[in-house]
């Protein structure tokens, strides 16, 4: 009777699959021997089964999962409905956006990264003319600030159909002096196209800056008063003279790293070409 059947150890050789593996999928009732001989125990298999093994990984190999695999094999049926398929399809779909867009952050933020390590404490840089979306607001202090971003500004971007430039460049102008609470601040962030105004979001064309000092800052938000010093300290040592509104673009933040101690931006300062 055993003349045509495979010991576990043999099946597993044949179908290139761990002996482990054939005694979780019996276990999950997936796949279970032939003949369990009652004596000794041993497991022995069909070559019949090697087809079933196969069934089972090319559903492993289109998403399903093996507690899915044990429910078709309760149905005696190893060939999913229409339904399922399409279910796996969506289901793929979704985490093909979600890739996507983890891609690009990961993207986003390897550029930075090379980017800042590249440059030295101080740089002299040229900004192009960009378009950007901007929201302008007295803030209690600069903890206010992702609020803003993530509750107000972002939503209402994306309610106007905006278009943000790859790579992301988004910074703010401070209107009045540095003080650290009752801040006016305005967020901009590049798009791709002027849109009409909203109560909320104006846009604005803004004219290149043919030179401007950059200056990495490392740290949380509330120590921006010490690099900008620093800037103007630089400034003054080189004779540089200032010649617009100081930026301070965001690169690494609260959005992807918790510790404020590695947010990272860039202050850049327009001079005199």
């Amino acid at each position: 009777m055993r003349k045509n059947r495979l010991k576990i150890k043999e099946f597993s050789l044949l179908c290139q699959v761990t002996v482990k593996t054939l005694r979780h999928y019996e276990k999950l009732g997936l796949l279970r021997p032939a003949e369990v001989d009652e004596w000794t125990g041993y497991r022995y298999y069909d070559y019949s089964q090697m087809q079933t093994l196969g069934h089972i990984r090319r559903l492993k190999a289109i998403g399903f999962s093996l507690e899915e695999i044990a429910e078709l094999t309760d149905q005696d049926c190893l060939k999913p409905s229409l339904h399922k398929l399409q279910e796996k399809i969506n289901d793929c779909r979704q985490q093909l956006s979600l890739l996507e867009q983890r891609h690009e952050l990961l993207q986003r933020t390897m550029n930075s990264q090379q980017t800042l390590q590249q440059m030295d404490k101080f740089t002299i840089q040229s900004l192009p003319e960009i378009i950007v979306a901007s929201h302008r607001e007295v803030i209690s202090n600069y903890a206010a600030l992702g609020p803003l971003c993530y509750e107000k500004i972002g939503p209402e971007m994306a309610r106007l159909g905006c278009q943000c430039t790859q790579p992301g460049y988004c910074f703010t102008v401070e209107h009045n002096e540095y003080r650290p609470t009752d801040i006016d601040i305005e967020y901009c962030e590049q798009v791709e196209a002027m849109l009409p105004d909203s109560a909320i979001i104006q846009f604005k064309r803004l004219e290149a800056v043919p030179k401007a000092l950059c200056m990495k800052h490392v740290g949380p938000y509330e120590r921006f008063h010490e690099s900008f010093c620093e800037a103007f300290r630089y400034m003054e040592q080189h004779g540089l003279k200032i010649a617009g509104q100081p930026r301070t673009s965001y690169i690494d933040g609260i959005w992807n790293q918790a510790d404020p101690e590695k947010w990272v931006s860039l202050i850049q300062i327009p001079i005199e070409a």
